[in-house]
């Protein structure tokens, strides 16, 4: 199974997470969203553990299972889509969260959230580890 973790399941990870480290483990393959990545620097940078923080990120990247996403048209055109048909029906969610959606689905990645909303995202695969 490959899978995309998004930020806070990412952090959840670090934070010992049995369930999310379980499906870590027994993944074929860990995407993990550029977007992601912007948003956990973001908070890297609002703590007082950046270096420590980054470093962490920075294996986690190196691993040999762990493959970085780009945002492509390809991903911009599958935003547009998402973000359009989440309005039509009322649905908003966040932008960053609509991009990382993208990107799962471009990448065939099960996404792993602990946020309830990415359910309305219509043809997203979402795992949601039980607290």
């Amino acid at each position: 199974m490959r899978i995309l973790l998004d930020t806070c399941a990412y952090s959840r990870l670090k934070l010992g997470h049995r369930a999310t480290i379980r499906l870590v483990r027994d993944a074929e393959e860990i995407v993990l969203s550029t977007i992601v990545l912007g948003e956990l620097l973001a908070g890297f940078r609002r703590g007082s553990r950046f270096e420590r923080n980054r470093a962490e990120l920075d294996e986690f990247l190196a691993s040999p299972y762990v493959t970085q996403l780009p945002v492509t048209s390809v991903t911009a055109d599958r935003f547009s889509r998402i973000f359009a048909g989440l309005r039509v029906r009322g649905r908003p969610i966040p932008t960053n969260d609509v991009w990382i959606a993208a990107q799962a689905m471009e990448s065939g990645a099960d996404l792993i959230t602990f946020d309830r909303h990415f359910a309305a995202v219509e043809g997203l695969v979402v795992t949601r580890p039980p607290d």
